[in-house]
């Protein structure tokens, strides 16, 4: 592998850290009976489009059951109604996507159909959540409760005393377009359904989920409907339209109502296999058991010191990069490839679920810390997408590519997989399916995208940017951001070449790394930064890096350092060190952060969500610049990462609007844990660690002894607070180290990590030979 010849620990010298800067509070106690889950708090980002969701999952469970309240992605903490408990929720999304069978308890005669119509009130006051579990009390007197396995969903419902005691299953509609539903009523305890529908930002291919719902006693009564007609007593209903089913209890005596819905993207069959293998369980059975696998993950992560804020902050964040991607194999092993053929694992567990436009740059990594298991058959997983279906994904949902996002993202996903040790034995065929994404385009049959742009690219070195060319397939197009196509084609082209020169092809090595310069091809002379070129070679555009054009949310201000395989090219690209920090300091807006972090965050920094464009500063509730406070790491004044780091991660608190920007499938709670620890993916799909002063005095890591010998990592900056906060010196395992990264391998042999903080800076890893090195 390539990180056995990289920079090993004992060429080091001393790293200090320092502390989050937020206002001063109250100690965090510590959690009750020492459980972690205690610090979650599931309804954090579900106000100000953060886009999560507050209901029951277990870590990357298939079924995420939670509340939809009307808005887009599912749940709005602003809003006041429930339409119903639905099965599928990603973290973060910025589209509408899932809601599957919305399910609502009701009471009285069923006399509409239309989810908004029949929709129940309810009040934050009597609404809890934790991990695993969500709680709502409706103003109809009914009191809901969810909780899930990987499979399954779990509700119970408490009723007034009634005969006429309701659940809704409401196949006909969800979050994304429904294209056609089917539900029958199979005995007077179960109802299945098969939901097919299409969606994510624009229309996808369409896929079918398939539900069984076995009801722990049997219906009074049932129905369906098809539309806005309601026919008690049958047994079947398909549609195009809205259809759904009721079933009925009686109350007046036993008030309480359990079910469990299982779900499958294979068939019926498989979603029956899900409820014999999962379900059976009493409710608060299955709710006890998933608060152990959510106590069990995050007590990998212990740390001590902090804020009660940073604490609940860091813990939730923690708990959202664990929630995907999601078990896409039923219990049975089979899943339904992107070729839409139906497969067997064979000594892995299949995911689904691909952000990785986002995910690639955070969070792909904090698993290969923290469940390296999870993510090797995560990235066996992508690579079985590239065999079965002849393409690797951009952006995946479920069994189908959405094409949504652009560049290459996932290149530096894989190879971020393989120089973590995670494909061993996998690694030729993780290289014949990059190699192939590396070097043509689908062609017009097939559903991916793909590099669309590469056939310029290769040709000419940049990808060029056509305003308004016609769409040929479905989702975003690399054509409309050329410019920072450009650029995220050199970073994958990257991270190739170094993973071609590991496994010997010498000749692909060359190659890709010669392509990795090709980020030069955009920069213009005559304004010092990125530009995006059109189909004849001339710059396109504004001048002013502050409205450019052709780069996807974002401007060439954000972009202008998503160059992490050769930030001293880059740097020498501008003019040197100086010109970079005097850039990076009006970027960041640096001088105003010094007078009062939090402020600069909320005010300078932050818009307001999906403000991407006509901006000339650090945007952290994007993607496209969450590298860049570390590129001070690079211009020889790490002490400025630190300030940065910390005045963003003011931005999270433990609120509703406490997250900066979507969550997208966990990446920004990535960022957040990976910086409060001090140790974060400066080069996403390479081994490179970058370092910081962490927010905590000491964070205790657990880690897997077959990837991590050591077993365990510690982490400490004994004295760290908003004013102490610079690194003056460092330790690993007891020796002076004085670079400002550390690689994977070093990670590995590695026990204990100690900074001395101080209140000022100082001239800790300030040498050129301290900076993370560029890709060769």
């Amino acid at each position: 592998m390539r990180w056995t010849r990289r920079l090993r620990l004992c060429a080091a010298g001393l790293v200090t850290v320092s502390a989050l800067f937020v206002p001063p509070t109250a100690q965090a106690a510590e959690p009750r009976d020492g459980q972690l889950t205690d610090l979650v708090n599931p309804f954090i980002g579900t106000a100000n489009e953060g886009n999560t969701y507050p209901g029951a999952a277990v870590p990357f469970g298939m079924v995420q059951f939670s509340p939809d309240t009307g808005h887009k992605t599912g749940y709005d903490y602003s809003q006041n109604h429930i339409r119903g408990f639905s099965l599928v929720h990603l973290s973060g999304v910025g589209c509408a996507l899932g809601g599957d069978l919305p399910v609502l308890p009701t009471t009285g005669d069923v006399t509409r159909t239309d989810y908004a119509a029949y929709q129940a009130g309810f009040s934050h006051h009597t609404e809890k959540a934790s991990p695993g579990y969500y709680k709502a009390g409706l103003k109809t007197g009914i009191d809901a409760e969810l909780t899930a396995t990987a499979r399954t969903g779990v509700q119970r419902y408490t009723f007034p005393a009634t005969d006429k005691a309701n659940v809704l299953l409401n196949a006909g509609q969800s979050l994304h377009r429904t294209v056609s539903t089917k539900v029958e009523i199979l005995d007077d305890r179960t109802v299945r359904t098969a939901i097919t529908g299409s969606g994510f930002c624009r229309a996808t291919k369409p896929y079918t989920v398939y539900t069984l719902t076995r009801f722990d006693r049997p219906f009074t009564t049932s129905g369906t409907w098809n539309g806005d007609t309601v026919t008690e007593g049958s047994k079947e209903s398909a549609s195009t339209g809205g259809n759904g089913a009721f079933v009925r209890f009686d109350t007046t005596k036993d008030r309480t109502v359990e079910a469990t819905t299982a779900l499958s993207y294979v068939d019926a069959g498989g979603a029956a296999a899900n409820l014999r293998s999962e379900g059976g369980r009493s409710f608060d059975a299955v709710r006890s058991e998933a608060r152990r696998a959510w106590e069990d993950r995050l007590d990998d992560v212990r740390v001590q010191g902090g804020s009660d804020t940073s604490r609940r902050t860091f813990y939730s964040s923690l708990y959202r990069s664990f929630l995907a991607p999601n078990i896409g194999s039923d219990a049975d092993g089979r899943y339904t490839g992107w070729d839409q053929k139906i497969h067997r694992v064979q000594g892995f567990t299949y995911y689904q679920n691909w952000s990785l436009w986002d995910t690639y740059r955070t969070q792909s990594q904090l698993l290969s810390l923290l469940a390296p298991r999870e993510a090797r058959d995560m990235a066996i997983s992508v690579i079985r997408i590239g065999e079965e279906s002849g393409w690797l994904p951009k952006w995946g949902y479920g069994t189908v590519e959405t094409n949504i996002m652009t560049g290459d993202p996932v290149t530096p996903f894989l190879t971020n997989a393989y120089q973590q040790g995670l494909l061993k034995g996998y690694e030729d065929r993780a290289y014949r399916v990059l190699k192939k994404n590396a070097d043509a385009v689908p062609p017009a049959g097939s559903p991916a995208v793909g590099r669309e742009a590469d056939k310029e690219y290769i040709a000419d070195g940049y990808a060029p940017y056509i305003k308004g060319r016609p769409h040929t397939k479905l989702g975003d197009s690399d054509y409309d951001h050329g410019a920072s196509v450009t650029l995220e084609y050199a970073l994958s082209d990257a991270m190739l070449g170094a993973m071609a020169r590991d496994l010997g092809h010498d000749a692909d090595a060359a190659r890709y790394a010669a392509r990795a310069q090709n980020y030069r091809t955009v920069y213009d002379r005559s304004t010092g930064f990125f530009r995006a070129r059109d189909a004849s070679g001339a710059f396109a555009g504004p001048a002013d890096p502050a409205k450019s054009v052709g780069f996807h949310e974002g401007t060439s201000w954000q972009y202008q350092w998503l160059v992490p395989q050769d930030l001293p090219g880059m740097v020498g690209l501008i003019g040197g060190r100086r010109t970079a920090n005097v850039r990076l300091d009006s970027f960041f807006a640096y001088e105003q952060l010094l007078k009062d972090p939090a402020k600069t965050a909320r005010e300078v920094w932050v818009n307001g969500p999906y403000a991407y464009y006509n901006a000339d500063k650090y945007n952290p509730e994007n993607e496209p610049d969450l590298i860049a406070p570390y590129t001070y790491l690079s211009t020889g004044q790490p002490w400025k990462t630190t300030d940065v780091v910390h005045a963003a991660l003011t931005l999270f608190t433990d609120a509703p609007t406490g997250m900066t920007g979507n969550d997208d499938l966990g990446t920004m709670s990535a960022w957040n844990v990976l910086s409060s620890i001090g140790i974060f993916p400066v080069q996403p799909g390479d081994d490179t660690w970058g370092l910081s002063t962490p927010v905590f005095e000491r964070v205790d890591l657990t880690l897997d002894p077959d990837y991590y010998p050591r077993g365990a990592l510690t982490v400490m900056a004994p004295g760290t607070s908003g004013s102490d906060r610079y690194i003056q010196a460092a330790l690993a395992d007891g020796f002076s180290y004085g670079r400002t990264y550390l690689t994977t391998e070093a990670l590995r042999g590695l026990r204990s990590l100690s900074f001395t903080v101080g209140p000022e800076p100082s001239d800790w890893g300030t040498s050129a030979e301290a900076a993370p090195p560029a890709l060769k």
